[in-house]
C-alpha cells in the first residue's frame, strides 16, 4: 500500500510537499479505514484551481510512466512558474513486511532521468541519465538508457521480476490500480483490465452490479443485450429505460462501479478526479463507505467539492487534506489532523469556517466576503 508521496516542482506544487498516508493516533474508524497502519484513502478538498487534481496526478504520472503505451510530454510536468529545471517525486510503499522507496527526478533541459529504487533501506537500482546499476537483474550495468523512459519500466517488461517476489507484489498492486476522471470519463488501467462499462458487462455480466443495487435498496436493476445495449428496470415501472435516456447520475454510477469492484477485490489504488461530478451527495458517501468497509489491501484517492464527505463517521481527520494556491509559492496542503480536531467536532463546519484552509474567498455584489 502507498504510505507517502513527496512532490517537488511538479505542476502547481513548486515547494516540496509531503502527502502522508500513514495512519496517525486517531482511533475512530480504525477497523474500516485503516489496514496494517496505512490509511485506505485520502480526500483532497479546496477551491477551484487550488491544485487538488495535481496532488492525485502525481499517482497517475507514476502509473503512466511505468505502464502506459503513450509517450508523455515530460517538459509539461514541471512547475511553469519555477526557475528550477527539474521535478522530483518520491513514492513510499509497504508491500507485506517490506518497505519500497522509489525516487525519480527529471531534468527538462537535459532531458534525462535520475532514478533510485530502495528496498528496506538497501539501494537495488541507481540510474543517472543514460547509465544505471541494478541488483535486480543478471545484467548489473546499463548504458545507453533512453533519456525519457524509466529503467525500472524496461526491467519489468524484460524480466517481470522473475526472482524478486516483493517487486512482483508491488507491480501487481500497481497494475490493479485504476485512474478515473469523473468529468471527462477517462479511465486508465495499467493492467488493461476490461473496466469500461460495456466491456465489463460483456465479460462479467450484470450480476455484481445488480447485487450492489439490491443490497443498498436502489429499487432498480440493469439488463444488457447482445448488441451491448444497456437498460435500467425500475421497480414499479414496466418499461425498461435505455441507458442514454437515464439520468447523468445513474450513468456516472454505472461507469464507476466496475472500477470500485475491481480494486476492492484485487487491491491497488483507485484514483478518482472530479468524484462529485454528477453524483448525489448521499451516493458519494455510500461509495466511500462501501470501499472502506469492503476493502483490505486497497486505497481510494479522491478529489471532490462535496463538503458532506468531511465527516468523522465517514473519513478520519488524517484522511483529509485541504489544498490552497498561494501565488508564486504555488499549491500547499494541510492535513485536517494537524489541527487535532476531536472526534465529536463537525469537520465540515470547521472546514467551511476556514480552520483548515482550502476555502475559496469571493465577494458578492455587496462586497461581502464569501
Amino acid at each position: 500500500m502507498l504510505r507517502k508521496v513527496i512532490i517537488k516542482n511538479l505542476w502547481s506544487f513548486k515547494e516540496e510537499t509531503v502527502v502522508d498516508v500513514i495512519a496517525t493516533g486517531y482511533k475512530v474508524l480504525s477497523d474500516s479505514n485503516v489496514f496494517d497502519d496505512n490509511l485506505k484513502g485520502i480526500l483532497f478538498v479546496g477551491a477551484n484551481a487550488s491544485g487538488k487534481t495535481n496532488a492525485i496526478r502525481a499517482l497517475r504520472l507514476l502509473l503512466e510512466l511505468l505502464f502506459a503505451e503513450k509517450k508523455i510530454n515530460l517538459a509539461l510536468q514541471k512547475c511553469l512558474f519555477s526557475e528550477l529545471n527539474s521535478f522530483r517525486l518520491t513514492y513510499e510503499f509497504q508491500i507485506t513486511e517490506d518497505l519500497i522507496t522509489y525516487f525519480i527526478e527529471y531534468d527538462v533541459n537535459k532531458k534525462m532521468f535520475i532514478e533510485k529504487l530502495i528496498i528496506n533501506n538497501h539501494t537495488v537500482l541507481n540510474r543517472i541519465g543514460s547509465n544505471g546499476e541494478s541488483e535486480i537483474t543478471d545484467n548489473n550495468l546499463y548504458t545507453d538508457i533512453e533519456g525519457e523512459s524509466l529503467l525500472l519500466r524496461e526491467i519489468y517488461f524484460n524480466t517481470k521480476f522473475r526472482n524478486h517476489n516483493t517487486l512482483k507484489k508491488w507491480f501487481d498492486f500497481l497494475m490493479h490500480s485504476i485512474y478515473l476522471d469523473g468529468y471527462k470519463e477517462y479511465l486508465f488501467s495499467p493492467g488493461n483490465y476490461s473496466l469500461k462499462l460495456e466491456d465489463y458487462l460483456e465479460n462479467q455480466g450484470e450480476t455484481e452490479i445488480n447485487r450492489f443495487f439490491e443490497h443498498f435498496n436502489f429499487n432498480q436493476r440493469i439488463e444488457s443485450s447482445l448488441e451491448k445495449n444497456i437498460f435500467f428496470k425500475r421497480e414499479g415501472v414496466g418499461e425498461p429505460i435505455p441507458f442514454p435516456l437515464e439520468s447523468l447520475g445513474n450513468q456516472k454510477l454505472l461507469r464507476l462501479l466496475p472500477a470500485f469492484f475491481h480494486v476492492v477485490k484485487h487491491g491497488g489504488m483507485l484514483i478518482i478526479d472530479e468524484f462529485s461530478s454528477g453524483l448525489h451527495n448521499f451516493l458519494e458517501e455510500l461509495l466511500v463507505k462501501y470501499f472502506m468497509e469492503n476493502s483490505l489491501n486497497s486505497q481510494l484517492f479522491l478529489v471532490s467539492h462535496s463538503t458532506n464527505l468531511l465527516s468523522n463517521s465517514l473519513l478520519r481527520p488524517d484522511q483529509i487534506y485541504a489544498v490552497d494556491f498561494n501565488g508564486i509559492q504555488g499549491s500547499t496542503i494541510k492535513r485536517f489532523s494537524s489541527e487535532q480536531p476531536r472526534v465529536a467536532q463537525n469537520l465540515e463546519k470547521m472546514y467551511t469556517s476556514g480552520v483548515f484552509g482550502g476555502v475559496p474567498h469571493y465577494k458578492d455584489d455587496n462586497n461581502k466576503n464569501k
